[in-house]
């Protein structure tokens, strides 16, 4: 029988050091792998490079790294929100490359399947494109993308078992699934994980040969970044 759990957040980052490159699942503060970047912080290791849609806010998520200047390089879609983010990058202090969002995604999405590039229209003519090889298919110009190397994905999962099946709920699912198995290890934290064989196969989003680690969460907040309320009468 395949095992792939393990017993905390401690025992599923063993290995990460200094100068690595993570990928680390969610879309703003929505499914975030939140116990996994508090043993980072814990850990305390420096010089990193981060790939995520964004960084959180500035007391929570990848803002807590932030915070203790333990990320050299972001690489993400949106810098809007965290007050730290965007005075780092305007200092020099951290380095941003800015990705549209489809393609940040499409480029974990080609680590996942084995694929050393993808050609994108995306930011053709303007400055993401600098520097890059181009490429004219069918009277289209295309921008030549490199899929990304990294050395652990972080991703959140609602369910999971210890084969490392892993089922996402709702709009948590974003760009968890991409990242499973785009590097060469993969650790989920779920917040329910059952033995292998009690999830139905017809629910399974990603199948646990993308999955390296396993592990149950705790103490999830699950914050939303703004809400809006409408003035009562």
């Amino acid at each position: 029988m395949i095992h792939k759990g393990v017993k905390d957040a401690q025992e599923a980052l063993l290995g990460v050091k200094d100068g690595m490159t993570f990928m680390l699942g969610g879309f703003g503060l929505c499914g975030i792998p939140e116990n996994a970047i508090s043993e980072l912080v814990r850990l305390g290791i420096s010089n990193l490079t981060c790939i995520s849609n964004n960084a959180g806010v500035d007391d929570f998520g990848l803002g807590l790294l932030l915070q203790k200047h333990q990320i050299k390089k972001m690489i993400s879609s949106y810098v809007g929100e965290n007050d730290e983010f965007e005075r780092q990058m305007l200092s020099g202090e951290l380095e941003v490359e800015l990705t549209p969002q489809g393609t940040l995604a499409e480029k974990c999405r080609a680590a996942q399947a084995g694929f050393p590039a993808i050609y994108t229209p995306a930011g053709y003519g303007t400055e993401v494109a600098e520097g890059k090889e181009t490429r004219e298919f069918n009277g289209k110009m295309y921008v030549l993308e490199y899929a990304y190397e990294a050395d652990f994905a972080f991703v959140k999962a609602w369910k999971g078992d210890e084969a490392g099946n892993l089922i996402f709920k709702g709009t948590a699912r974003n760009f968890n699934p991409c990242m499973c198995g785009a590097a060469k290890i993969t650790v989920a934290e779920v917040e329910e994980l059952v033995p292998a064989g009690q999830l139905d196969p017809n629910e399974i989003h990603i199948p646990g040969i993308f999955v390296q680690r396993i592990f149950q969460g705790k103490h999830y907040e699950k914050r939303i970044e703004q809400r809006t309320v409408r003035p009562r009468n």
